[in-house]
């Protein structure tokens, strides 16, 4: 199984851990696993002992980095879910929405509600996009993700870590912050009439 496809899964999984479905948000457990996490937002993986479980419990082997260096895998899949603990704080509902929908550039896509908010909110994405590290790119994903959770809108966390993965290979890096733009620009299909506006062309 290619990495990236183990990364989105296992994330699936823990998430699925925290909370089953918008009924089980609600419980304490899910309240505090959420709780710990958010803790996390900005942190590097394993600065905080308590989060160990929440992120490592049930990692397959070949995700796990060695020697108290985290992997790539462990790092996207750390980053994905504290910024999905982040994005739930004060929603009944499940925030995490698997579907190209939903992926990180036509989520961001949708806090733009006119022409003036464009530019403004397309600089705040590309500034993250040119992040030159995990560490940078995730302070400036939190900034995005708050945006999101403001609005009501859900975004695909397994897709999320899975680019986060793909994000610290230089070789890589590249071919991510392009589908963003890409997905960011992409025609969007008007619910309430059926047809398809071009937006950003």
């Amino acid at each position: 199984m290619a990495k990236e496809i183990e990364v989105g899964k296992y994330v699936r999984l823990q998430i699925a851990y925290i909370a089953k479905d918008d009924s089980t948000l609600g419980q304490s457990g899910a309240k505090a696993r959420l709780a710990q996490l958010r803790r996390g937002v900005g942190k590097e993986p394993g600065e905080l002992p308590e989060l160990w479980g929440i992120f490592l419990m049930n990692m397959p082997e070949g995700l796990m980095g060695k020697n108290g260096r985290p992997s790539y895998a462990e790092r996207a899949i750390y980053t994905a879910l504290t910024l999905f603990a982040f994005h739930q704080q004060g929603h009944a509902n499940l925030m995490n929405a698997e579907g190209e929908e939903n992926r990180l550039g036509r989520a961001v896509r949708k806090l733009v509600k006119n022409g003036e908010e464009e530019e403004n909110i397309r600089l705040k994405f590309s500034i993250a996009a040119k992040s030159d590290d995990m560490a940078e790119l995730s302070y400036h994903l939190k900034t995005m993700v708050k945006l999101l959770a403001d609005s009501d809108i859900k975004l695909d966390y397994v897709d999320l870590a899975k680019d986060l993965y793909w994000f610290q290979f230089d070789e890589y890096a590249d071919r991510v912050r392009l589908k963003w733009g890409q997905d960011f620009y992409r025609k969007i299909k008007q619910e309430e009439n059926g047809e398809e506006e071009n937006d950003g062309k």
